[in-house]
């Protein structure tokens, strides 16, 4: 990690991802943290995965999230934080009708950034399910999926 200051407007190097119809920025990176401000439109989701290999976290700082552990629904807004330990499926909602910010984090960074690097504006599904699991993240099929 660099010392000094990663301004609001910046991420580092300047740069910032579309993945999964999502703007990712990311403001910390260091081999013990990976952190990223996140703008979460309306409508939009992470679908349930799991981390190997990290916990993760996210502060909302404007809008609504709803999380699910495996059908178990948690509803998040400003200032609250969510926890998803390592191994634990989860997914990430915005059902609310509005834009949410929140940031997000993870601990160790381990493979996330790359992963991140490689999903920009990837839209193929199956692309994203493959690159995710060579990064230590992977997706769960669909409830209806046999």
């Amino acid at each position: 990690m660099e010392k000094g200051v990663t301004h609001a407007a910046n991420g580092i190097q300047n740069m910032s991802w579309n993945i999964v119809g999502q703007t990712y920025v990311p403001k910390l990176l260091s081999p013990n943290a990976f952190i990223w401000h996140a703008v979460v439109p309306a409508d939009t989701f992470v679908p349930p995965h799991i981390h190997l290999t990290q916990d993760e976290w996210i502060v909302i700082l404007e809008g609504n999230l709803e999380i699910e552990f495996l059908g178990d629904v948690h509803k998040a807004g400003p200032g609250d934080t969510v926890c998803m330990p390592m191994d634990e499926a989860h997914g990430i909602f915005n059902r609310s009708g509005k834009e949410a910010k929140c940031v997000f984090g993870v601990a160790p960074a381990r493979k996330l950034f790359d992963l991140f690097t490689k999903l920009d504006g990837v839209t193929d599904p199956e692309k994203l399910v493959r690159i995710s699991a060579m990064h230590e993240v992977n997706f769960l099929p669909p409830p209806d999926a046999t």
